[in-house]
């Protein structure tokens, strides 16, 4: 039986959603590549990226976001991969209520987010506290890198959660089965049937995880101002600085990030190509 062909009322369909896409998605996107371009001078040329590949303040903000964004990245989806794993063993209403809070939590970020870590995780937190008695986290302090890092991760999860649930959910029981019946082991099973399996899923995610870390702001900022050198912060003070307002240099870091993460994409495909080669 053939597929429905679309007639050209369905086509009509797409109207609005690709003049909210060239609203919202295309038109700001050509914009900053335009202005990344516009010197300070009025000219175009390449002074805005000459200026941030020279500067050593801008690349240790690339830097700096980089591998926060991959730490975090990394940690999120493992945590959110066995997470997500252990959910297949949860039965019926509970299995929905822990989707429906990760659901929740995976809102949950931002200055809010910054808030609650400093009533937990602060200088004068309660955990902080509790544990610096009993003498741990002596010399833990949330307003730097790693305590970024513990706040990047915390929001990385849930949406790890959210983007393996549905790989998981396609696993089959019969699979493992047939596995244990031909001898394997359950290590064997997730090492040559699961992980293969969802190798896709995982870099896809993987990607989008480096993507929402690469692009926070509120959160960082809210917790440490400037005090730790990201790209997301260095933009907002040259779009909405006093001191330092530069929107076209700011339109230049912009591109250079999505660069990264354009770079990430192209290496997971080329990998994914490669896998697929080897396969066949």
């Amino acid at each position: 039986m053939k597929p429905p062909q679309p007639s050209r009322a369905h086509l009509w369909l797409f109207v609005p959603f690709l003049l909210m896409l060239s609203a919202f998605c295309l038109a700001p996107t050509y914009w900053v590549l335009v202005n990344s371009f516009v010197e300070e001078e009025g000219g175009f040329g390449f002074a805005n990226y000459e200026r941030i590949l020279s500067s050593r303040f801008y690349l240790i903000a690339l830097e700096n976001s980089f591998w926060l964004s991959l730490y975090s990245s990394v940690l999120g989806l493992l945590i959110g991969f066995l997470a997500t794993s252990s959910l297949r063993f949860v039965q019926g209403n509970v299995r929905h209520f822990v989707i429906s809070f990760v659901n929740m939590s995976n809102n949950f970020a931002g200055v809010p987010l910054a808030f609650a870590f400093i009533i937990i995780l602060g200088t004068n937190g309660a955990i902080t506290l509790m544990l610096n008695k009993l003498g741990f986290l002596d010399n833990f302090d949330l307003y730097t890198r790693a305590g970024l890092t513990v706040v990047y991760t915390y929001f990385q999860i849930p949406l790890a959660i959210l983007l393996l649930y549905p790989a998981f959910d396609a696993l089959k029981e019969d699979w493992e089965e047939a596995a244990k019946l031909l001898g394997a082991s359950t290590f064997t099973y997730w090492r040559k049937v699961v992980l293969p399996i969802m190798l896709p899923s995982l870099l896809g995610s993987f990607v989008l995880l480096l993507a929402n870390a690469l692009g926070a702001y509120a959160t960082a900022f809210a917790l440490t101002a400037s005090n730790v050198n990201l790209v997301p912060i260095r933009i907002g003070a040259l779009v909405a600085g006093d001191i330092s307002l530069n929107p076209n240099l700011a339109a230049a870091l912009s591109i250079v990030l999505v660069a990264q993460l354009l770079l990430v994409t192209v290496i997971n495909q080329w990998l994914m190509r490669r896998r697929r080669y080897v396969s066949a």
